[in-house]
């Protein structure tokens, strides 16, 4: 919170600078994220910057905060609220603590069976559904960014459901992923991505689960003994700014920002893929992982125990927006 305070005095400083100084300098885009530079999101970050630099002319300058610099998980939401910061790119998970549970949906157990599904609602209207709840909470949300889909790891083998009891598995703030893993008898551990890897190492939690380009650049798979390819979740952000800080920008400078988002989107989007398969080869070339795939009968079990999560979490999410979503997603790519 301190630190939030200190930003918004700094911030306040600069705004007392006389009109005529103050209108040469550029617009400052405070871009904080917390995972590391290489990671699909990282990327897509410094490509926003890259094109919204350009398209401006420089009377933008976008300043870019890797790796949880300015701030932790549970600090970075208000930060961009109060105005000490003017772009995240969270986890979807993070909306639910703040009061908009319906982005929880995207924590659903296969709730996408594929990546055309996955798109029908994050480029589709279910997509714009979502973001405008924010609206209300002073946020404005831009684009929707992938990670890809999540795999489990742990440091002691897993194949079926009954692998998992009694092992404490860090998540994300999400009740719908605490949930998730009380269906499989884990205990689950709710714990900032930032220190997850010492987590493993001392032995606080004893497995996650995450995308396989997380878990290769935050060298998790240094920690853990043994990984299950579930691709069982959908792990994705929404760029989101201030919304006073975005309607009160010229209205060309916005345009040509909005360009910027769209180009990095797509960049980001591109590369997600490629990273985690990428991620995955790197992780079993190293030796320091046991990866396997779960056969469909495990498959298969591991649906029918998590399916009991939908209805648990109907009326937290909101079972018009699980039917939505649902709906939109319906046998497309398969």
């Amino acid at each position: 919170m301190r630190k939030i305070v200190a930003a918004l005095m700094l911030a306040g400083l600069a705004m007392a600078v006389a009109p005529a100084a103050q209108a040469q300098q550029p617009i400052v885009i405070k871009f904080s994220h917390v995972t590391t530079p290489d990671t699909p999101k990282g990327k897509g970050a410094e490509k926003f910057k890259e094109l919204a630099e350009k398209y401006t002319d420089g009377k933008v300058k976008v300043e870019v905060y890797p790796n949880s610099q300015l701030y932790k998980d549970k600090e970075e939401m208000e930060a961009l609220q109060l105005g000490a910061v003017q772009m995240l790119a969270p986890s979807l998970a993070k909306f639910g603590p703040l009061g908009v549970r319906a982005f929880e949906v995207f924590d659903l157990p296969y709730i996408f069976p594929n990546r055309e599904a996955l798109r029908q609602v994050t480029e589709g209207e279910p997509g714009k559904v979502l973001l405008a709840k924010l609206e209300p909470k002073g946020i404005k949300g831009l684009a929707y960014w992938d990670n890809g889909f999540k795999i489990m790891s742990a440091n002691s083998p897993i194949h079926v459901p009954k692998d998992f009891r009694g092992l404490k598995m860090r998540i994300q703030s999400s009740k719908v992923l605490e949930a998730q893993f009380h269906a499989l008898g884990a205990l689950p551990q709710v714990m900032a991505f930032s220190e997850v890897y010492q987590a493993m190492q001392t032995g606080v939690v004893d497995g996650s689960e995450n995308t396989p380009s997380n878990m290769y650049t935050q060298k998790h798979y240094e920690v853990q003994k043994y990984g299950l390819v579930t691709r069982h979740g959908y792990l994705g952000y929404a760029v989101i700014v201030n919304k006073a800080f975005w309607d009160g920008l010229p209205a060309d400078i916005r345009a040509k920002l909005e360009k910027a988002m769209a180009e990095a989107t797509d960049y980001s989007n591109s590369i997600a893929q490629q990273e985690n398969d990428d991620a995955l080869a790197a992780m079993k070339a190293s030796g320091r992982i046991a990866l396997s795939d779960p056969t469909p009968e495990a498959t298969a079990e591991f649906r029918k125990v998590l399916e009991p999560v939908y209805a648990e979490m109907s009326g937290r999410i909101g079972q018009d927006t699980i039917d939505m979503v649902l709906k939109a997603t319906r046998g497309v790519g398969q």
